[in-house]
């Protein structure tokens, strides 16, 4: 892989969201959780789903990670969703945007684990029909890795794991402070579960007391 594709590669990651806690030492990459989230606003009846990010709620009140955070990812602290749509126009605006903002919290709650704690809605189209129903999004495609050490091959076996990634470049990090594994997870395994099986398999599988950090790029929900 050329140096370009790399960081076009990284790129498409998005932000990384901080998941979970200080504690945790856990993240998951944006375009991961705007897939579940997209999903999730085009069921809204009369709902077209636009554009939707996520970013820190409040950054100053951002807490430190336990644990060295992959590049750029942003630091443990409540997000905000910010997501424009648009509402067929017969519709109450006022009821549609609140069935909208429900659903999306409980996504980021119930399907992702994250700590969201605002929901920003922009209408930006008024259309005179419903729309139609489009494909079902689905999470974005990361290649597979096949482990090739102790912590890939005790990462790979955790519960909820359907393999390890590479986004960053490698699988597994091993620093002298830290190991970083990335990995994509399975359905019906819920992001913070998997996260913590990965760290007990590795933790046990390494045995010298090194903090392991987790970096989740693709959720089947």
């Amino acid at each position: 892989m050329t140096t370009a594709d790399a960081v076009r590669r990284r790129l498409g990651l998005g932000r990384l969201l901080p998941l979970g806690g200080a504690a945790d030492g856990a993240w998951l990459a944006e375009r991961a959780a705007q897939a579940v989230l997209r999903r999730v606003a085009a069921q809204v009846p009369g709902v077209a789903a636009g554009p939707l990010r996520l970013a820190l709620a409040d950054p100053g009140a951002a807490a430190t990670p336990a644990v060295p955070p992959p590049p750029s990812a942003l630091p443990p602290g409540p997000l905000r969703i910010e997501a424009d749509f648009g509402v067929v126009a017969q519709e109450p605006l006022p009821a549609t945007a609140s069935t909208l903002r429900t659903a999306l919290f409980a996504a980021a709650a119930q399907l992702l684990d994250l700590d969201v704690t605002q929901v920003d809605l922009r209408v930006t189209e008024l259309l005179d029909t419903a729309p139609k129903p489009g494909a079902p999004a689905h999470p974005p495609e990361v290649r597979a890795v096949a482990p090739t050490d102790l912590a890939g091959t005790a990462a790979s076996r955790a519960p909820g794991v359907a393999h390890l990634t590479a986004t960053l470049g490698t699988p597994v990090h091993l620093a002298p402070d830290h190991v970083r594994v990335e990995v994509a997870t399975a359905s019906g395994h819920r992001p913070l579960e998997v996260v913590r099986a990965v760290r007990e398999a590795v933790t046990a599988a390494l045995a010298d007391g090194r903090p392991v950090a987790v970096l989740i790029t693709s959720v089947d929900s």
